[in-house]
């Protein structure tokens, strides 16, 4: 206060105040002194209010930690009574499981017995084709199996009967023909309904086809590829037979045959595959050659009917046939010696020779080469194989089946050429070779008809 009043003072004297300000001033100094006396009792007392509330807090804070300590002994009390009683339980109840155990004797064979047989059977059920009319009995095996891998329950009689009748419903399946409608899947991807034979639990079939089951999709589609027309015509047979007994190609291995058998190439694959580059000539070869000597087989059979026709009626030659061209030329040299004549009817059956043996050595070349390039076939198989065992080894087999398969195929392929052209090269020999013995009988019966004319006009 004493510093305000000496403020005022200075500016009195350095004449910033008036002096009526000066004492307005000073009476709020006191006025403010006044309410800081005031306020400094007022937060006394709230002090006062502050501690007096303070010491009742502590005091119940006091009484609620007691509390909480005794909560805490009981609670702890509680604990320790809990953990001897589950002390005490675990002993009982491993005694009761010993107890169990005992109690249940050879019943935990049973239980063994049933789980395996309850396993076995749903393994079975899942790939067998009886699985597509009967769906949802694997669910109850597999329930069984877990029920008895627990082995704290007993199977129900009618859970065992359940198990025994699937089993033996298994069983009668295995020996049925029956036919009953289902999706199939054709090789295009469209899935139609259809009528579906099953054979036992072997072989499904259906429009005539040989169809095949998937057990993870639970799938019916048609095999890509059919078997050979043997079985597929047996097929087509049972799925038209109304009843009775029809031969029916059967795979015991429940598809495995079969798949092997659809994956069997051939002839045509073999040949036209396996037999490579070398193949494809044999073949070509061979249909040229075999064409053509048929082709030559009908012409000289046309020309032998021909000359068999003339020889019925030879005072009127024709010039269709080789034997009415050579009698043309007796008739227009009849005249002359009998040394000229036999040239001149010479000449003339020399002049058909040609026409007749066509081709004959071609057939006969064709017959031989044939075998020659099978047998190039066969080495440069036999060469392909002891690339791959001298790269791969001997460790697998199918490495070096391509070698060996066109050696074989190739082999047989020049024997199937040169068989049928050797034989049909002998019948176009053979029957050129009577025509031309007919022309040179009858020229030499010609020329000695002349000589005897002559002699007997000499």
């Amino acid at each position: 206060m004493k510093y305000y009043k000496h403020l005022i003072v200075v500016a009195l004297l350095s004449g910033y105040l008036s002096p009526a300000v000066a004492a307005d001033d000073a009476m709020s100094l006191d006025t403010l002194l006044d309410q800081v006396q005031q306020g400094r009792i007022d937060e006394s007392k709230d002090n006062v209010a502050r501690e007096e509330a303070f010491q009742r807090d502590k005091a119940n804070q006091a009484a609620l930690m007691q509390k909480a300590n005794r909560e805490r002994a009981n609670l702890e009390a509680v604990s320790e009574r809990l953990e001897k009683e589950f002390e005490a339980n675990q002993d009982d109840i491993d005694i009761l499981k010993q107890d169990l155990q005992e109690a249940l004797g050879s019943l935990k064979e049973l239980f063994g017995v049933l789980q395996t047989a309850a396993g076995d059977s749903r393994a079975t059920f899942d790939s067998s084709l009886t699985n597509i009319e009967y769906p949802h009995r694997g669910d109850f095996m597999t329930e069984l199996a877990e029920k008895m891998g627990s082995g704290s329950e007993l199977a129900s009689l009618e859970e065992i009967e359940e198990l025994w009748f699937e089993i033996q419903r298994e069983m009668t399946e295995t020996g049925k023909v029956k036919r009953f409608r289902g999706n199939v899947v054709l090789p295009d991807g469209q899935e139609v309904e259809q009528d579906i034979i099953r054979v036992g639990v072997f072989n499904l079939v259906g429009d005539g086809k040989y169809l095949k089951y998937d057990p993870e999709t639970q799938k019916i589609s048609e095999l890509l590829r059919q078997p050979e027309d043997r079985f597929v015509n047996g097929a087509e047979d049972l799925d038209e037979a109304e009843g009775g007994f029809v031969p029916f190609g059967l795979d015991p291995t429940k598809g495995q045959l079969l798949g092997q058998l659809v994956n069997v190439p051939s002839w045509y694959e073999r040949s036209t595959t396996q037999g490579g580059t070398v193949g494809w000539i044999i073949i070509g070869l061979g249909i040229f050659g075999i064409t053509v000597a048929l082709l030559r087989i009908l012409y000289m059979m046309g020309v032998g009917m021909s000359v068999a026709k003339q020889v019925r009626n030879l005072s009127n030659p024709s010039t269709n046939n080789p034997l009415g061209r050579v009698l043309l030329a007796y008739h227009e040299n009849k005249d002359i010696d009998v040394e000229s004549l036999e040239l001149k009817m010479g000449e003339a059956v020399l002049r058909e020779v040609p026409k007749l043996s066509r081709l004959n050595t071609l057939i006969k070349v064709i017959s031989v080469v044939a075998p020659l390039l099978g047998l190039l076939g066969t080495v440069i198989g036999m060469i392909v194989t002891f690339q791959s065992i001298t790269l791969f080894g001997t460790g697998d087999p199918k490495l070096m089946a391509g070698g060996i398969s066109q050696a074989l195929i190739t082999t047989m392929l020049g024997l199937c050429v040169a068989i049928p052209t050797v034989f049909l090269h002998s019948m176009m020999a053979g029957q050129s070779r009577k025509i031309i013995e007919t022309l040179e009988g009858q020229a030499t019966g010609f020329v000695a008809e002349a000589s005897e004319q002559q002699h007997q006009s000499a």
